[in-house]
């Protein structure tokens, strides 16, 4: 018998409602004791599914109204009896209500253990219970999307397509190794190499759009750089709609790096706005600058801000200098003001390059468009299966090299049982996606990144 946890299920503040979670065999004995419908029903006499309106209590006294929702299992959640009691959201009266749970008899829920305890009841597998976690975590409509399909089993679905027929090569393989002297029909050659075609193909174009899909999921690392005084503050704080960066006309105002996370149309940039980049013998300032170009190495994006109204001097071509070869968006700000710029030498150095003017707030539909052709997705299907984080795409980045050793040795003919070691092998990567081969410590581990109540 498990033991039954509980946790509340809301966020920690103030709100309309607050909802304790209660799993486990004993779940609905539990609630019992700290619950009472106004009609006098047993929440132990509910079907699943069902609700009733009450009062909670604790030592004997009711302190608040209360609405039990009563889930039978296996339908439920996390494949367990599951009651949820929703209170009023005050923070100390939920928290009273956990108390009154955990003096009933429920034990406190460790961090992601309902989704923990969902996927060990067969109800979801480990990459949609991820799939929970990032959809949690999401701040765009395109990561909410994708994340809710990862939920819903579109990951699921095409690995269990992929491994349905490597199985079912593997099995017939090994059954025509083991036992020659049977009449067991031959995989043939052409059939065997078709299988292993697909299953790359498919495994690749997982791996083809995994950047993609960090971008679209988990927003991008993106350094504002710029010389003093071109604008950078005032594009941060036009992006994230407030005052986040101190603006002035002194050259020099911001002296270390400001980080924030707002959206660009469907995506999430998480913004630092640096110190601006000069020739300077301030030391505090030369450790901001110094900070500025590291920040331009790491970020997998860089919006690099020229002033439209000067041209260019030497801080801007240093500037120019440390974003080449990097993912770099050209932005001339102050198109409000009268042109003065080297268009020439912008264009040249830079593969994307739009006209804003932060200080009106003009341009961020054309800033949007240019960083998505830079990175690549422009044309992101939220739709179709993604891997949503490193475990996932180490997986899949496996299974695709056994599946390519497979595929070299069908078209350099080796035997069969050397073949069919390797599609082993690749099934084994692919089960270990999916859970159903994953060891304890993985599985932990990902379910120690979940908030508690999840």
């Amino acid at each position: 018998m498990s033991k039954t946890i509980a946790a509340v299920a809301t966020g920690n503040s103030v709100s309309g409602i607050g909802v304790i979670r209660i799993s486990g065999d004993n779940a609905i004995e539990i609630a019992q004791r700290v619950f009472k419908a106004m009609d006098g029903t047993p929440l132990t006499q509910l079907k699943g599914y069902t609700a009733k309106y009450g009062n909670v209590y604790c030592h004997g006294e009711s302190f608040d109204n209360a609405v039990a929702l009563v889930f039978r299992n296996p339908k439920s959640y996390t494949g367990e009896d599951v009651v949820e009691l929703s209170v009023h959201g005050g923070i100390f009266i939920v928290e009273k209500t956990l108390e009154a749970v955990f003096a009933a008899g429920a034990v406190p829920a460790q961090a992601g253990e309902f989704t923990k305890r969902a996927f060990l009841n067969g109800k979801i597998d480990l990459t949609q219970a991820e799939g929970v976690a990032a959809l949690i975590s999401a701040q765009g409509q395109e990561a909410a999307r994708a994340s809710f399909n990862l939920l819903q089993g579109s990951l699921s679905n095409k690995i269990s397509s992929v491994m349905e027929e490597l199985i079912n090569c593997s099995a017939s393989m090994a059954a025509w190794v083991d036992y020659p002297d049977e009449e067991i029909e031959d995989l043939q050659e052409d059939r065997l190499k078709e299988i292993l075609l697909n299953a790359k193909q498919s495994l690749n174009n997982l791996l083809k759009n995994y950047e993609n899909g960090i971008v679209m999921t988990q927003g991008v690392d993106t350094a504002i750089v710029g010389r003093p005084n071109a604008g950078k503050s005032t594009l941060m704080n036009m992006l994230s709609g407030t005052e986040k960066s101190i603006v002035t006309h002194i050259e020099g105002t911001t002296r270390d790096i400001v980080e924030n996370s707002v959206r660009l149309g469907n995506m999430v940039l998480h913004l630092s706005d640096t110190a601006g980049i000069r020739e300077s013998e301030d030391v505090v300032e030369s450790i901001g600058i110094k900070k500025a170009l590291e920040k331009i190495n790491s970020a997998s994006l860089i919006l690099a801000v020229f002033d439209s109204s000067c041209r260019l001097n030497d801080d801007d071509r240093m500037i120019i200098d440390a974003c080449k070869g990097k993912p770099c968006v050209a932005v001339i700000n102050k198109t409000d003001l009268d042109s003065k710029i080297d268009l020439d030498i912008i264009n040249k150095e830079f593969e994307k390059a739009v006209f804003i003017s932060a200080k009106n707030n003009e341009g961020a539909r054309e800033l949007e468009q240019a960083v998505k052709e830079l990175l690549g997705v422009e044309n992101f299907d939220s739709s179709q299966p993604i891997l949503a984080n490193k475990r996932q795409k180490l997986c899949v980045s496996n299974a695709y090299e056994h599946i390519c050793k497979a595929l070299d040795g069908a078209e350099t003919g080796i035997t069969y049982d050397a073949i069919n070691v390797m599609i082993d092998s690749a099934i084994d990567e692919l089960l270990s996606l999916t859970g159903k081969k994953a060891t304890e410590e993985v599985v932990n581990n990902i379910f120690s990144r979940f908030c508690v109540g999840k």
